[in-house]
């Protein structure tokens, strides 16, 4: 059974909703996201749609590299799968991104975490409710929680998570880059 790795990417944006809430939650980071691959070039959540209006929200595939992630500062955990429960998260959020124009963002799920009272809404997750319920859908993690009252800090709380990095998100983006271009050659000697 081969193995596969997600990661789970906790930021903080800076952003003047992100700091409203970091002054209820007290955590170092209050967006999270899931990603497929150590670039982050496939990374899902529930947040913003647009830069500049964080009240237009829903699913959405995250750009790093955008504006809203400039100046972020992040955690990185990786957590190690079988590919089956990868195929299966995998798809779970396949079939969000094609009824995307359903769902919404769960700004009244976030007076439930605030009261620690769960509030269910049909096609409606913030963004930590999205990332543990693909958990969840794909058997990977069970939260001892429901899952409306899951904040980012509760996601990687289990030992088979491993933190892999924590700083500014750019400096991430930079070592990974730097990785790949620096890979060092094995040279294969050639049987004659």
């Amino acid at each position: 059974m081969r193995e596969k790795k997600i990661y789970i990417l906790l930021t903080d944006t800076g952003t003047i909703l992100n700091r409203l809430i970091k002054s209820y939650t007290k955590k170092p980071y209050n967006h999270a996201s899931i990603a497929f691959d150590t670039e982050l070039i496939e990374v899902y959540s529930f947040g913003r749609k647009t830069a500049k209006n964080p009240f237009i929200g829903g699913f959405v595939r995250e750009d790093i590299h955008s504006v809203l992630f400039n100046q972020a500062y992040c955690a990185i955990f990786s957590l190690t799968i079988t590919n089956h429960e990868y195929q299966k998260m995998y798809q779970y959020i396949q079939e969000i991104a094609a009824k995307k124009e359903h769902y919404r963002y769960n700004f009244i799920g976030l007076f439930g975490v605030l009261f620690k009272k769960p509030i269910k809404r049909k096609n409606a997750f913030f963004c930590s409710q999205f990332v543990a319920s693909v958990l969840k859908e794909s058997k990977v993690i069970d939260y001892d929680k429901d899952l409306s009252l899951v904040e980012p800090s509760d996601l990687p709380h289990s030992e088979n998570f491993q933190l892999i990095f924590e700083g500014r998100l750019k400096d991430y983006q930079n070592s990974v880059m730097y990785e790949r271009v620096h890979i060092p050659c094995q040279i294969v000697p050639i049987e004659m």
